[in-house]
């Protein structure tokens, strides 16, 4: 039994590594004559990425939600005369923005084509289920989910003809929630979005990537803490009948200590991303997260949902249950 167990593993070990081993001759990707555009430029993760994707040869067209805000001036001012950082509005939950996108991207294309698609744009809140509002619900499926399939779908021809990258910002909240179900619940539907994606672009040559970053809030302020009161004052009535101002209180202390434990680094995230556009051998999927955030995602993926289900509820018993009406 045990040198059947050893077989497999070591099968599986070899699985991993060929493709690595096979491309470790393969040329080094050189960056100049290639474009790579890149949503959610206005501050973290893809903001860094257009910093460094430029310095390292790529014209890169960067999508600003806000293109006259202090991110994209930065960018602006990073572009100097060279000609290969472009600035753009881009809201993902635009098609008139996508396609005006597209549009700029096929007007300064370079002469080695478009390499890359980074969906990076994405928004963050937490909040029990029943203390989101429903519009609430349809704008994060419309920003972190939608936007990037919208601009997927529109690049799609783009990245097939150049035989380029497309790479998607997930995170390990993919695999858990804990108070934040509005975004985990995008997140994974994003997995099994690029799952798919990533089958059917094999055979055109198109690499499709997934970044999981674990707790970078402090790096990316993608989500600013919440007071209690914020919370309160938007609660429907009937949710104000169920819980108090104590247990709102609870909540709001917990997650916002997540919240403050957060990275205020994403080099490593940056590192992954550009791995993922240049790398002869990208992986599938890239976890850049604390020790420990990854074993949760290990206990998460192989053990039980009732294991699962009891790791967090440990984590949700610091919140005072008691104080619920």
């Amino acid at each position: 039994m045990c040198a059947t167990v050893s077989l497999v593993l070591l099968f599986l070990l070899l699985l991993l590594l060929l493709p690595r081993l096979w491309r470790r001759g393969e040329v080094p990707l050189e960056p100049p004559g290639r474009a790579v555009l890149i949503t959610g430029c206005d501050s973290g993760f893809g903001h860094f990425l257009a910093l460094r994707l430029h310095r390292l040869g790529f014209t890169v067209f960067a999508g600003c939600l806000f293109p006259g805000g202090d991110g994209a001036q930065r960018l602006q001012r990073e572009a100097g005369g060279s000609g290969r950082l472009h600035v753009l509005q881009l809201d993902v939950t635009s098609a008139r923005d996508v396609l005006a996108a597209k549009e700029l991207v096929l007007s300064h294309l370079p002469e080695r084509g478009f390499w890359g698609l980074v969906n990076n744009a994405g928004i963050s809140t937490f909040g029990e289920t029943g203390w989101l509002p429903m519009e609430k619900y349809e704008r994060f499926a419309d920003v972190n989910l939608l936007g990037s399939i919208r601009t997927t779908l529109e690049f799609l021809p783009l990245l097939r003809k150049y035989k380029g990258r497309i790479v998607f910002m997930s995170s390990i909240n993919a695999y858990f929630t804990l108070g934040n179900g509005i975004y985990s619940m995008t997140k994974a539907a994003i997995e099994k979005f690029c799952d798919a994606l990533r089958l059917e672009m094999k055979k055109f040559g198109v690499q499709v990537c997934v970044i999981q970053p674990g707790n970078y809030a402090r790096f990316t302020k993608i989500q600013p803490p919440l007071s209690a009161e914020e919370i309160w004052n938007e609660l429907s009535e009937e949710e104000k009948t169920v819980y108090n101002k104590e247990y709102v209180q609870e909540r709001a202390n917990f997650f916002n200590s997540i919240l403050s434990e957060g990275s205020t680094k994403g080099n490593e995230v940056v590192d992954a991303m550009v791995d993922a556009l240049m790398s002869p051998a990208p992986k599938a999927r890239y976890m850049v997260a604390k020790l420990k955030e990854k074993a949760l995602v290990f206990v998460c993926a192989l053990f039980p949902t009732v294991v699962m289900d009891s790791v967090l509820s440990y984590a949700l018993s610091k919140v005072k249950l008691g104080t619920i009406q």
